[in-house]
């Protein structure tokens, strides 16, 4: 999930002044770990991950996992939709945080509750990145954005089959306004039954903020509506 965030001053001065040490010194006394329990980075390909936890007992194996995912799937998700993203991106596991993921900027905020309990939903930090890829001036239409990360999961994502992730079966009852998953199916079916890299072109248009509801009837010579209905009476990929 994108989402604009705003970190307490507390929290973010902490993770910047401990990511600044780490480069530093690996230990280094008078560290305020008040909000931050632990802070490392590591840089690969010229991209750095700063990994921070506000949880003493985030297993270790797990945030190994969310590392060596994220170099999996972030270069290459650079590679096909923005060679240009940011080369500096934090995950950080946040106790405060309610939800499954958010992302804005370069700055993933993950509820370890939730990997805790789902510890092959790794491809979490796949969703995730994407958007930090994605790097949107605006986050609307919702669909479309949340649609196309969805979309790079189920096509780039390393452990969805064992996290029993899976883009659900077309019914009636959906439209691709609803986001997520079954958006992210609908654009599968254009890429194979209309045109393939029209999701790249969409990506294209939402970051170069000149998309509008034309660009279907641009691209395809259909309109959104019309791509649906095509695809609710063929669903099969």
């Amino acid at each position: 999930m994108l989402k604009r965030i705003v970190l307490s001053v507390a929290v973010l001065s902490s993770i910047v002044f401990l990511a600044n040490a780490q480069d530093k010194s690996r230990h280094r006394d008078g560290v305020d770990r008040t909000h931050i329990y632990s802070i490392d980075s590591v840089t690969r390909g010229g991209i750095k991950l700063v990994f921070a936890s506000n949880d003493a007992v985030f297993d270790p194996k797990e945030k190994e996992q969310m590392v060596e995912t994220f170099y999996k799937v972030y270069p290459e998700e650079c590679r096909l939709y923005n060679p240009d993203s940011r080369k500096d991106v934090t995950i950080f596991i946040d106790t405060a945080y309610k939800g499954v993921a958010e992302t804005g900027g370069g700055l993933m905020r993950v509820n370890p509750e939730w990997m805790r309990h789902n510890p092959e939903d790794i491809d979490v930090v796949t969703h995730e990145a994407m958007h930090v890829v994605q790097a949107y001036p605006r986050y609307g239409p919702i669909w479309v954005t949340e649609g196309i990360a969805d979309y790079v999961r189920a096509t780039v994502g390393v452990n969805n089959k064992a996290a029993n992730w899976m883009l659900p079966a077309y019914n009636s009852t959906q439209n691709y306004t609803n986001s997520y998953r079954i958006t992210a199916r609908f654009f599968l079916w254009l890429e194979q039954k209309v045109q393939h890299c029209i999701v790249k072109k969409l990506d294209n248009a939402m970051r170069s903020n000149t998309y509008t509801d034309a660009f279907w009837h641009m691209v395809t010579g259909k309109t959104v509506d019309e791509l649906w209905d095509a695809y609710g009476k063929n669903p099969t990929l």
